[in-house]
């Protein structure tokens, strides 16, 4: 289907679509520390702008995450029930980086 739109753009679908969902996953994992994160208070979620929302002294003291300051993530609470529905909260908790570097290494095997 990809090839039959864009004829001429020498795009293949699977490469494509794996490093788009890398992509989401590694948005995903820092959205997700910042919002549930014990080292990150201070963030909030905007549900109607989906977007994340802190003051400006909470983003300048964040420098990692602040590529977020002004963009939205619609599929925050999609990707959250699929990606970190299963994560530990006991003994030897994982945080959502380490779940997503497991996930890409079980999908490079």
């Amino acid at each position: 289907m990809l090839e039959k739109v864009l004829p001429h753009a020498m795009l293949k679908a699977k490469p494509n679509l794996e490093s788009r969902i890398r992509t989401l996953k590694r948005d995903l994992a820092i959205i997700y520390d910042m919002l549930s994160g014990k080292d990150n208070s201070g963030f909030g979620w905007d549900k109607h702008r989906q977007m994340v929302v802190a003051e400006y002294v909470v983003w300048n003291s964040h420098k990692v995450v602040s590529q977020f300051r002004h963009h939205n993530f619609p599929y925050y609470d999609q990707l959250t029930s699929i990606y970190t529905k299963d994560q530990a909260t006991g003994k030897d908790p994982q945080t959502t980086v380490d779940i997503v570097e497991e996930i890409d290494a079980d999908d490079a095997t």
